[in-house]
C-alpha cells in the first residue's frame, strides 16, 4: 500500500511538473500552429482571390487583345492596299524615268561613238596623209617644189609691206634716246679710229661694263637722273682718269651725262658700245658679212648643245674659264674678231642665256649694215636660186635688205617657216599637218 502510495505520489508529482511545466509550451506551441495554420489558410484564400481576378483579367486581356489583333489585321489589309497601290504609281514613274534615262544615254553613246569614230578616222586620214606627203618630199625635186610655192605664196604678199626696226630694244624712251646718243657719239669717234683703237674701245669699255655690274651702288650714282652732270663727270674722272684711253673717257662722259630711265639701261649700253667697236673693226677689215655668218653659225651650235649653254652661262664660275672654254669651242674655224666678240660676250653675261646673247649679237652684226635678219627654217638646204629669190621677196616686204639665217630640219618636211622679229610666217607641211590634227572633231 506504501508502494502504491508513493507510486501515486511520485506519479503526481509527475503530472504536476508535466502540467506546470510542459503543457504551457505545448499549449502555446499548438496555439501558435493554430494561428499560423489560420494565416496560411487566410493566405491561401487571398492566393486563390487573386488567382481568380488574374484569371479574370488574363481572360478580359485575351479578349481585348483579340479585339486588337483584329483591329491590326483589318487596318494591315488596309495598309497593304494602299501601300501597293502607291508602288504601283511609283513603279510607274520610275519606270518612266529609267525609260527617258536610257533614251539619253543611249544618245550620248551614240554621239560619242559617232565622236571617237570620226576622231579614229580623222586620225588615220591625217596619218595616211602624212606617209603621202613622206613618200613624195622623199624625192628632193617634190621638196624643192614646196619652198617654190612658199616663196611664191610670199610674193603675193609682197604687196603687204610690213616696218620692222633694224635695232629693236627694250629700253624705253629715256634710256632708248640715251643709247642712240651714245652709239652717234661712238660712230663720230670710230670713222676716224684706227683698227687697234677700235680694239682698245671695246676691251676698255668691257671692263667698264664689268665693274659697273660689279658695284651696282657705282652705277646708279653715275646715272642718277636728279646728279648733277660735272659732279658725275668728276666722279667719273677720279674713278677712270689716266686708265682708259680718251676715246672711251669721251664715250663714258657722253653716258654719265645723259638721263636714263634704270641704272642696269647704262651698264646695258656699255656693253653695247664694246660690242660695237669690235663690229666697226670687222668693217674696216672687210670681214662684217663672214663675222656675221660664223655668229649665226655659233649661235646655231650652241641651240644643239644645251650643256654648253649652261657652262657658258654660269657668271658664278670665272669669266676667264668661260671665255677659254667658248674660244677652244670656237676654234681656230673662225676669225679673231669673231673669237673676239664671242668671248667678250660670254665674259659680259650676268644671268642671261648664252645662245640668246650670241643670237642677238648675230642680229646686231647683220643690223649695223641696215638689213633685216630672217630667220628661216628649212626641211633641206635652199639652192641659191631658191635663196635669192627669198631674200628678194622679203626684202620687198619688210622694205629693208634681209639676211637669211637658215636652218635644215628634216622634220618640217617641206615649205619654209620665216621669222624676223617676232612675226612668224609658217608655210612649212609639218605645221600644216599638225593644224589639220587639231581641227579633228573632238
Amino acid at each position: 500500500m506504501g508502494t502504491f502510495l508513493a507510486q501515486l505520489v511520485g506519479f503526481a508529482v509527475i503530472i504536476f511538473i508535466i502540467v506546470k511545466y510542459a503543457v504551457p509550451p505545448i499549449r502555446k506551441l499548438m496555439k501558435e500552429r493554430q494561428e499560423t495554420v489560420r494565416l496560411q489558410l487566410e493566405e491561401s484564400a487571398k492566393a486563390a482571390q487573386r488567382l481568380a481576378d488574374a484569371d479574370r483579367f488574363h481572360a478580359q486581356r485575351v479578349a481585348e487583345g483579340r479585339t486588337e489583333a483584329q483591329n491590326i489585321v483589318e487596318e494591315a489589309a488596309s495598309d497593304a492596299v494602299r501601300i501597293a497601290e502607291q508602288l504601283r504609281v511609283q513603279g510607274g514613274v520610275e519606270s518612266e524615268r529609267i525609260k527617258v534615262y536610257g533614251t539619253q544615254q543611249m544618245q550620248l553613246l551614240r554621239a560619242q561613238l559617232i565622236r571617237e569614230l570620226r576622231s579614229e578616222l580623222g586620225n588615220e586620214a591625217v596619218e595616211r596623209a602624212t606617209e603621202i606627203v613622206k613618200a613624195r618630199v622623199a624625192d628632193p625635186s617634190e621638196q624643192s617644189a614646196t619652198v617654190d610655192r612658199f616663196i611664191d605664196e610670199l610674193e603675193a604678199m609682197s604687196s603687204i609691206s610690213v616696218s620692222v626696226d633694224v635695232t629693236p630694244t627694250d629700253l624705253r624712251p629715256a634710256s632708248r634716246d640715251a643709247r642712240a646718243l651714245l652709239v652717234a657719239q661712238f660712230d663720230r669717234l670710230a670713222s676716224a679710229l684706227a683698227v687697234a683703237d677700235l680694239s682698245l674701245i671695246a676691251e676698255e669699255m668691257t671692263a667698264v661694263a664689268t665693274l659697273l655690274q660689279r658695284e651696282p651702288l657705282l652705277a646708279r650714282h653715275l646715272t642718277e637722273a636728279g646728279g648733277d652732270p660735272a659732279a658725275k663727270k668728276a666722279m667719273l674722272e677720279r674713278l677712270l682718269g689716266g686708265k682708259v684711253s680718251a676715246h672711251s673717257m669721251a664715250l663714258l662722259a657722253t653716258a654719265v651725262e645723259a638721263r636714263w630711265s634704270a641704272s642696269q639701261d647704262v651698264i646695258a649700253s656699255i656693253q653695247y658700245i664694246a660690242r660695237l667697236g669690235l663690229l666697226a673693226r670687222a668693217e674696216r677689215e672687210g670681214e662684217a658679212d663672214a663675222v656675221a655668218e660664223q655668229l649665226f653659225r655659233f649661235g646655231r651650235v650652241l641651240d644643239s648643245e644645251p650643256r654648253l649653254v649652261a657652262l657658258l652661262g654660269d657668271f658664278q664660275s670665272p669669266a676667264s674659264g668661260r671665255v677659254e672654254l667658248v674660244r677652244s669651242v670656237a676654234g681656230g674655224s673662225v676669225l679673231p674678231t669673231t673669237s673676239d666678240l664671242l668671248a667678250q660676250t660670254v665674259e659680259l653675261l650676268h644671268g642671261e642665256r648664252a645662245d640668246d646673247a650670241v643670237r642677238e649679237l648675230a642680229q646686231l652684226a647683220v643690223s649695223r649694215r641696215g638689213e633685216i635678219v630672217a630667220q628661216v627654217s628649212a626641211a633641206a638646204p635652199l639652192i641659191e636660186a631658191q635663196r635669192t629669190r627669198l631674200t628678194a621677196v622679203l626684202a620687198r616686204i619688210y622694205r629693208n635688205p634681209v639676211s637669211i639665217d637658215l636652218t635644215v630640219e628634216p622634220r618640217l618636211l617641206g615649205g619654209l617657216s620665216v621669222a624676223v622679229g617676232d612675226e612668224v610666217i609658217d608655210g612649212t607641211l609639218s605645221s600644216r599637218l599638225a593644224a589639220a590634227a587639231t581641227r579633228l572633231p573632238d
